[in-house]
């Protein structure tokens, strides 16, 4: 066992030893490094003011850079990764002290009272280290998370664009590359009298090159083996970390992760924290035993086969969804209204199913396609489907010391069509007042079958068993969706509050199911309206 929280913060190597497991990375970053460029906003990783990049090593030792939201990512779970914030992007030293992104920013005019501006460059920067020359759509994605209050958002998608689109040009590229690497071979000639500034320039060069544009290998290479020193990526054993009573639990096998959790039943089981986080945050509780499930590598593994899709419980929602994005593209506005990139890079598929909140989008999804979990306890694993999961609210079929292993996802049936209705108050980032999920197939005018699933309908995630009840084996018309649309009132009893009475959330439930049979009645039917 490891007893210390080891990784990288802007190129420096930091062990902790000395703080609860329920700091937050924005807590450390402020409160114990001084590094106050990343702000505090929400502090539930809504606004994006917090945003910070980590680097880790994937599976074929390359380097991957995700944004996160510091305010509610624990600093236990950055063990082994490289953290960067604001601060490293910048080099007062340098011929060109601004990163491409903090130029292109100045440049467009993207700043005004600047708060949010940390944020809105970190996220652009993980942007910058993924994709080259990226559209105007993907910028916005990729700023989703961020908020801004006075500037506007036409110049800050201006300078996403602008920050990749003129280095990754061949001819700019060609040039960036050649005063980078003569810089590099400077600092190599002078590494034997200052080997600190060598490595220096080294970071500097990763920072400064983009995405998927042929970056330097030395550069990368130093990354790399930054990143491969570090204990949780040198050796396997599993972190076990204890401060004033409190321990956290970082196992790597899903042996060891599997009788931690039935020794320890009233742990949190962590994942990406996105929910948890706001336990801590917003609810100011803790926990004396955190068991977190990042570290088993075989949990992050998406299995395909002819038969079936399986995501295992650690895998982040980003890799999670456009995995099944390429066999289900008509949920795509699933994922990208979802939430924003640094919660879908953080937060994981198997932590929000097990969270089962009714309002949670991915479940009514996964309901509507088939989806089944498989359940743990020790060496034992029985498979349910993914409904029978859920009981009531917070109640689950799950016994004490269960969780769950991974999530299976039937592949495509011929001839299935797919419909997925988010109704919100925003477009992104926010919580859906009725979502639902439709999967249908229809052979000669007759429904075959039909699977319908809500979210924010009920206590939990639900099917509209009585809706189906009266399309099945019969003729697809409106008159016959007409009387679905009747018996929803057998299926569901919704609630009222902040964001929808009981007569709107049914009148909406009903009106999807019309809207799905409108859009299956011309193939240019289709109209998304939020």
């Amino acid at each position: 066992m490891r007893h210390s929280i080891e990784f990288l913060l802007n190129g420096e190597r930091i062990a902790v030893d000395d703080l609860d497991p329920h700091t937050t990375v924005l807590q450390f970053l402020r409160e114990r490094r001084g590094l106050t460029g990343t702000k505090e906003g929400c502090a539930e990783g809504d606004c994006g003011a917090c945003t910070v990049a980590i680097a880790e090593l994937s599976a074929e030792r390359r380097i991957e850079v995700k944004p996160i939201n510091a305010c509610i990512r624990l600093l236990a779970t950055i063990d082994g990764k490289a953290l960067f914030t604001v601060e490293a992007l910048s080099n007062a030293n340098s011929q060109a002290p601004l990163h491409p992104v903090q130029a292109a920013m100045v440049d467009a005019h993207a700043s005004q009272c600047g708060f949010c501006t940390p944020g809105f460059v970190m996220s652009l920067f993980a942007l910058f280290k993924n994709e080259c020359s990226p559209s105007r759509d993907r910028v916005i994605e990729a700023i989703s998370g961020n908020l801004c209050r006075c500037t506007g958002y036409r110049p800050i998608i201006e300078a996403g664009i602008k920050a990749t689109s003129t280095i990754c040009s061949p001819s700019e590229w060609g040039k960036s590359k050649e005063k980078l690497e003569t810089k590099n071979d400077a600092n190599r000639a002078l590494a034997p009298i200052d080997k600190g500034a060598a490595r220096e320039s080294q970071k500097i060069v990763w920072l400064n090159t983009p995405g998927r544009s042929g970056a330097l290998e030395s550069a990368e290479r130093a990354m790399i083996e930054a990143l491969a020193a570090l204990p949780a990526n040198a050796s396997s054993e599993s972190l076990h970390y204890r401060f004033g009573g409190q321990q956290f639990f970082a196992p790597r096998s899903i042996d060891e992760l599997s009788s931690l959790i039935a020794d320890h039943p009233n742990a949190w089981i962590l994942a990406g924290g996105t929910d948890i986080g706001l336990w801590i945050t917003k609810a100011l509780q803790n926990n004396s035993t955190l068991i977190y499930t990042g570290e088993v590598s075989a949990l992050r593994d998406i299995c395909e086969s002819d038969a079936a899709l399986e995501i295992g419980a650690a895998v982040p929602l980003e890799d999670a969804f456009r995995a099944m994005n390429r066999h289900y593209p008509e949920l795509a506005q699933v994922w990208t209204r979802f939430a924003s990139w640094p919660i879908r890079s953080s937060g994981t598929l198997g932590g929000n199913v097990a969270n089962g909140s009714p309002i949670g989008d991915s479940m009514p999804a996964l309901i509507a396609l088939g989806a089944t979990v498989g359940l743990r306890h020790r060496e034992r694993v029985r498979t349910i489907p993914l409904e029978a999961l859920y009981l009531d609210y917070k109640k689950q079929s799950r016994a004490s010391g269960e969780w769950i292993e991974k999530i299976t996802i039937p592949r495509r049936i011929p001839n299935v069509q797919i419909g997925f209705y988010k109704n919100s108050k925003r477009n992104e980032q926010d919580i859906s007042a009725v979502c639902a999920a439709i999967s249908m197939v229809i052979d000669r005018g007759v429904v075959q079958h039909v699977r319908i699933a809500y979210g924010g309908m009920a206590g939990v995630p639900k099917r509209a068993v009585n809706a189906e009840i009266e399309l099945t084996e019969k003729v697809w018309s409106e008159t016959q969706v007409r009387a679905a649309m009747q018996a929803m009132h057998a299926d569901f009893s919704p609630m009222s509050d902040m964001r929808a009475s009981a007569a709107y959330r049914m009148q909406v439930a009903q009106n999807l199911l019309l809207r799905f049979w409108l859009e299956s009645q011309s193939a240019t039917a289709e109209v998304r309206v939020i």
